[in-house]
């Protein structure tokens, strides 16, 4: 009858233990609202933490508001968070260092910070996958492997992200596949 109380103590706090460390590992909730509609997103505190803290920091500055999606590839992907309505290029924080090494795979749905060719480039820009892009997933440690860090999901909104994957694109100085009629991120937010 002992033995049967100690493992039932040992058990509960075991349970009790790892209710105390789900707790603790909650992630981070946001919502892009845009003039086609919101998008709730989960961000990975946990597998891309310096990417998450980077992200949290722009959202709490209120840098992505008024903002656009300025690059839309049917198909591909959607990306903003750098340039304003008029296409003017925002200054950003420092760049980051890629943690595409965390193994998530830009798969449809996913939210990954857009960078240059250098790969610890990434500062405000980010793009959602509209499908599976494996050719964007962490290789190795090399320039041309380190692949785009995927940060997060979108839990509700994919619709959104779908009718603005179909708008109309153009040139637009140098920048290509830019809507004609801006989608303007008016805010994001953290819940």
């Amino acid at each position: 009858m002992k033995n049967i109380f100690k493992y039932l103590v040992i058990i509960t706090i075991i349970i009790m233990n790892y209710g105390v460390n789900a707790e603790m590992t909650t992630n981070t909730k946001i919502i892009i609202k845009t003039t086609s509609g919101d998008i709730k997103l989960e961000l990975y505190d946990d597998k891309a933490p310096i990417t998450v803290s980077n992200f949290k920091k722009y959202i709490e500055s209120k840098y992505f508001s008024n903002t656009i999606f300025h690059r839309v590839i049917k198909d591909f992907m959607v990306q903003g968070g750098g340039l304003s309505v008029n296409m003017e290029q925002k200054d950003t924080f420092a760049p980051i260092q890629n943690e595409a090494n965390n193994m998530l795979t830009n798969d449809r749905g996913t939210i990954a910070m857009a960078r240059t060719s250098d790969p610890h480039s990434a500062s405000a820009q980010f793009f959602i996958n509209l499908k599976d892009n494996t050719f964007l997933n962490f290789r190795d440690q090399t320039q041309q492997g380190w692949g785009y860090c995927v940060f997060g999901k979108v839990l509700k909104g994919l619709d959104i992200i779908d009718k603005i994957a179909n708008v109309e694109t153009a040139s637009n100085g140098p920048h290509q596949d830019v809507p004609k009629e801006p989608i303007i991120i008016n805010d994001i937010i953290i819940e």
